[in-house]
Order: C-alpha cells, then sequence, then structure tokens
C-alpha cells in the first residue's frame, strides 16, 4: 500500500492553462496524499512497536536442536535495536520525508522560481526512500516465508501479488514521466520568453499552493493565475503540435494542465503500463540527456519486470495446470497404447471412463503419497479420522480394542471402481477386503440348475469376508481363499482395500484378541456365504413344508414316482445349498 501512495505525491504539482501558464501546487490533492501517507506510516509504526514484544530465535540455540524462543522483554528490545534490518531501517522506511518536502521545500522554490531543483529533488527524496521501501518489502516477505513456509495459501494470491508489483512499477514510471513533462514544459515557456522582447515571465503562480475545490465551478481559465505581465501563447507550449519537440513527453501535454485528478493519476498509469509492456518500443526520445537516460531505464526496467514478474506468473499458471497437464498426458499415451494394441471398442470406454472416475475422485493426487511422509503419529490421525467410523461398521471389528483399529486403519487403501466392473469375480482368489465408501454393489451367487442368489451391498457395507476365516485358519495355508459371489458395480464406487497380507499381519500380531469363540460366531453370523447358505435351506425347508401338509400324498407302495421324486428333491437341496467352510472348528 505504502509502495502506491508514494506516487501519487508527483501528481499535486500541475500547470494551469491560463493566459500566462505557471506552476502550482495542488493543495487538496497534496492534503489527502499526505493523510494517506501518514495513515500508512501509523499501520506500519504499529508493526514497529509489535516487533518489541515479539520473541525472536536465538542463534546460539541452533546450534543443537530447532532453535529456543527468548521471552525476555529487554533482551528482546536490544536484539531488535541492534539490528540494521530491523529497528533503523524500519524507522527509516517510515520517515516523512515526502510530507515535509512537498509542504516545507517545494512552495518555497515554486515562489523562487526553481523549476529544475523542485523535479531534481523531487525525483531524488523519491527514489532515496522508495527503493529501500521497496527492499523493506522484499525482505518482510522473506521472513514471513521463512516462519511459515509461504506468503500466501494459494497460487492464485501469488499471481495477484505479481500483477500488483507490475502496476506499482507502472505507477511509478508514469509518475517520473509526469514530473520530467512538468520540467520540460518549463523548459519551453523560458526559450518562448527569451525569444521575445520585454518578456518578463514568472512560472510561479500568485499562490504556490492552490486548492481547487474552493474555486466556483463556473470559474473559466486557470484557477490560480499567474505573475506573468508577459502572455506566452499556450499553443507554443501546451499543444501537442507546437514547434518545441518533446518527444517521450509528447503525451503528457493534456494531463499536466488538467483540472481532473483522475486524468492525472490513470493516464501516467497507462503510459507506464503500456511503455513497461512493450519494452519502450514506441519511444521517440529527443536528444536530451535525461530524457535518453528515462528511456534507457525504462526498457530496462521493462526487460527485467517482463523476466521477473511475468516469468513468475507463467510459473505459478504451470503450477495450476499442470495436474490438469499430466492428465491430458496420461490419457494421450493410454489412447495411443490402446490403438496400438487394438483394443476393442467397449474395453477403450472402459478405460476413458475409469481414467475421468479417478481424476474426479483423487483430483490426479495418490492420497497414501501425499501423506507417506508424514509423521507416524500424524499419519495414523489422518487415516484414523477417514477410515475409523466406516472399519467400525464390519461387526468383526466393531469391539476390537483402540490399539487394534489404529493398526487396520493405518494399512488400507483408497480404491476406485467404474460402473458396471467387476471387483471380484466367482472363484477368484479374494486379493483383499473391501469396505464400500459410495456407491451401491451387487453380489451374485451362482447356485444349480442356473439359479442365482443376489443381494445389493450399500455404503458401508463390505466384501472379502472369506480372508477373515482363511487368516484365522490353523493350520495356516498360503493359499488365498476363493471368492463365493461375483461382485459388479452398479455405479462409480469409492472404497477403502485391505490387503491379505495386512489382513493377516493384523490377526497375526493380534491373535490374543480373534482366538476367541465369540468372534468366531460374530465372522459366521455376518458372513455373505454363511447367511446365504442359510437362506437357501429355509427356502427348500419351506417348500418341503409345504409340499408335505398341502400337497398330494402319494403312496410310495401304489407308484414309486413319488419315492424317485423326494429323492431327487433332496439331492436338488442338497446341491443348491453347499455348507461353508470356514474352518473356524
Amino acid at each position: 500500500m505504502s509502495l502506491a501512495v508514494d506516487p501519487l505525491f508527483f501528481y499535486a504539482l500541475s500547470i494551469g492553462r491560463g493566459g500566462a501558464p505557471c506552476l502550482y501546487m495542488d493543495g487538496a490533492l497534496a492534503a489527502i496524499v499526505t493523510v494517506l501517507r501518514t495513515c500508512v506510516d501509523a499501520v506500519h509504526l504499529f508493526h514497529l512497536w509489535l516487533q518489541f514484544r515479539l520473541a525472536y530465535v536465538s542463534r546460539e540455540s541452533l546450534v543443537v536442536g530447532c532453535g529456543k524462543l527468548v521471552w525476555d522483554p529487554r533482551a528482546i528490545a536490544s536484539h531488535y535495536v541492534r539490528s540494521l534490518k530491523g529497528f533503523w531501517f524500519d524507522v527509516f522506511v517510515i520517515l516523512p520525508v515526502p510530507q515535509a518536502v512537498f509542504w516545507l521545500v517545494v512552495p518555497k522554490l515554486i515562489r523562487e522560481e526553481k523549476i529544475k531543483m523542485i523535479m531534481t529533488i523531487l525525483l531524488i527524496i523519491f527514489l532515496f526512500q522508495f527503493l529501500p521501501k521497496v527492499y523493506h518489502s522484499i525482505y518482510l516477505m522473506r521472513r514471513m516465508q521463512k516462519v511459515t513456509g509461504y506468503i500466501f495459501g494459494t497460487i492464485w494470491w501469488g499471481f495477484g501479488l505479481n500483477l500488483i508489483a507490475y502496476f506499482i512499477a507502472s505507477h511509478v514510471a508514469g509518475g517520473c514521466w509526469y514530473v520530467l513533462a512538468i520540467q520540460r514544459v518549463a523548459s519551453c515557456l523560458r526559450q518562448q520568453c527569451h525569444r521575445q522582447a520585454n518578456c518578463n515571465l514568472y512560472l510561479s503562480c500568485s499562490e504556490e499552493v492552490c486548492y481547487q475545490f474552493l474555486v466556483p465551478s463556473g470559474a473559466i481559465g486557470n484557477t490560480c493565475g499567474g505573475n506573468s505581465t508577459t502572455t506566452v501563447r499556450k499553443s507554443l507550449c501546451l499543444d501537442v503540435n507546437g514547434p518545441f519537440h518533446y518527444g517521450i513527453y509528447q503525451w503528457a501535454l493534456p494531463v499536466i494542465s488538467s483540472n481532473s485528478v483522475a486524468v492525472k493519476i490513470l493516464y501516467p498509469i497507462f503510459w507506464g503500463l503500456m511503455t513497461l509492456s512493450t519494452f519502450g518500443n514506441d519511444l521517440e526520445p529527443t536528444s536530451h540527456w535525461l530524457e535518453v537516460m528515462f528511456s534507457i531505464c525504462i526498457v530496462l526496467s521493462g526487460l527485467m519486470l517482463f523476466t521477473l514478474l511475468i516469468g513468475n506468473i507463467q510459473v505459478f499458471l504451470h503450477a495450476v495446470m499442470a495436474k490438469k497437464r499430466k492428465m491430458q498426458l496420461r490419457c494421450r499415451d493410454m489412447e495411443w497404447w490402446m490403438r496400438r494394441r487394438q483394443l476393442p471398442s467397449r474395453l477403450r470406454q472402459r478405460v476413458r471412463h475409469y481414467e475421468r472416475q479417478r481424476w474426479a475422485t483423487m483430483g490426479g493426487e495418490d492420497e497414501m503419497e501425499l501423506i507417506k511422509d508424514l509423521p507416524e503419529g500424524l499419519r495414523r490421525g489422518i487415516k484414523r479420522y477417514l477410515c475409523l467410523d466406516l472399519i467400525k461398521k464390519v461387526p468383526l471389528f466393531h469391539n476390537l480394542d483402540d490399539l487394534i483399529l489404529d493398526n487396520i486403519c493405518d494399512r488400507v487403501r483408497p480404491l476406485v471402481y467404474s460402473k458396471d466392473e467387476k471387483i471380484i469375480r466367482e472363484g477368484d482368489p479374494v486379493p483383499r477386503m473391501v469396505f464400500i465408501v459410495r456407491g451401491r454393489i451387487k453380489r451374485c451367487q451362482s447356485l444349480s440348475k442356473g439359479m442365482v442368489a443376489t443381494s445389493v451391498l450399500e455404503p458401508g457395507g463390505f466384501l472379502g469376508d472369506e480372508l477373515l476365516s482363511w487368516c484365522l485358519r490353523r493350520p495356516f495355508i498360503d493359499r488365498l481363499p476363493a471368492s463365493s459371489a461375483t461382485f459388479v458395480c452398479m455405479e462409480s464406487i469409492e472404497a477403502f482395500g485391505l490387503d491379505a497380507k495386512n489382513l493377516r499381519y493384523i490377526t497375526d500380531h493380534f491373535r490374543y484378541k480373534f482366538a476367541n469363540e465369540r468372534l468366531k460366531r460374530t465372522a459366521r453370523y455376518y458372513s455373505s456365504n454363511w447367511r446365504t447358505w442359510a437362506a437357501v435351506n429355509i427356502q427348500f425347508a419351506w417348500r418341503r413344508y409345504r409340499m408335505r401338509t398341502r400337497g398330494p400324498v402319494i403312496s410310495v407302495t401304489e407308484n414309486g414316482e413319488g419315492n424317485e421324486s423326494n429323492r431327487l428333491m433332496r439331492y436338488a437341496a442338497m446341491f443348491m445349498s453347499i455348507r461353508p467352510h470356514d474352518h473356524l472348528e
């Protein structure tokens, strides 16, 4: 904020368009800018006061460990005052130098008509305090980054910071251009006066400090009257097409004599922005040495700003688009591979759908990669927050203690499945347990004679419970159990998976908790295999009961077909309701 306020002092100087043009200081604008600068300095003064109460890290304590904070008020004050980049630098950047110069020095120099000295003092004083203030702002941001690890939390804030820096540079360039243009107009007025006989030209107005708002709106001409007895035609020095060659200051003539504050401020900013963006390509300076030097500084500043600021913006945009670009490259490589292998269109569509689902769910990031380097306690806390409620929905894990649950949560990993995808087929080895977070899964178990038992698993459900009995079986066998059903995604699925080796690790290291009859009964009660077997047997028992109580009674002695029918029915029931083997006895 303070960097944007200082150049506003330049626009307090103006040249009126009366019959006798003269230089004056706009008191209203100067007062407003002075108040703004004082308010900004007051905020910085509060920052300076705060530094006397902020603890610092002792350098001696950095030899071993991460450092020790010093809390003693006297030690803090002594450390801050003895630091050159601390107290004294902070005091220097808030010294009211521009305010003192504009209210004490400039009116006196205007009265003495030392126009060249005014411009020289203004530029020197401005650069004398502005350049250290730029370094001070960068130093504060670096300190903030050193403490917090970043300056702003998002990339877009960094993008905006670079645009603001570019805007302030344009603001400074436009302000210097405005002041130098006033000096050239004053030179033109003196030259035109010297060419006339009996010229008595006064460049200062009758009032050195003029308040435009005190003059009635209907007033004509320059509101601050001139002291000259000789009239210099305004077309000679305040006309763009006049005989005097202004070079790069040509388009500043309507601005320096304008009564509009908005025009005085916005047009120089626009000129600075346009000139820096084009590296001074449109500049056509005259042979005046100061104008040539200013043009060189503009060109070099434009190149430096483009290299630093615009380069940083490109870095920020690249960081924003990096994930999307990575996804595009992955999709392109996948498309090339599928064309090379001549995969059918149906498989290609399934691959594309999965990649889109994976991107929409995880944003191109692997959650496990993000947290794997975190401290073990923090990583477990995060995974406990994400998975604990879901893990507790598994009846087998519901009554386990926190130690076992933390180990289970630490070993699960996120999974994503697309619609109509088969998670596992019936008869395939079961590689993991899957806990459903979002979506529904259809379970299909084949029975004899083409009959299929189906059910739907909702969010909070799980599959792969065959691994529980496999881990608890004694003697243990390495062969993974076969899946008793086929599981198909009815919609896009988000889930957590617990691999077989991790589940075995849990059951082996905490066997004291798993080796009890209550847990075995719970595993059987909630097992989808046992429930399917029980449902089939109940259905056939009910059908036999119905046939026995309501169906026709056929004597075996009268007709052997009844005995044969009953025998076939019992065989069908036996083959269609295979009793699960969980090896928990």
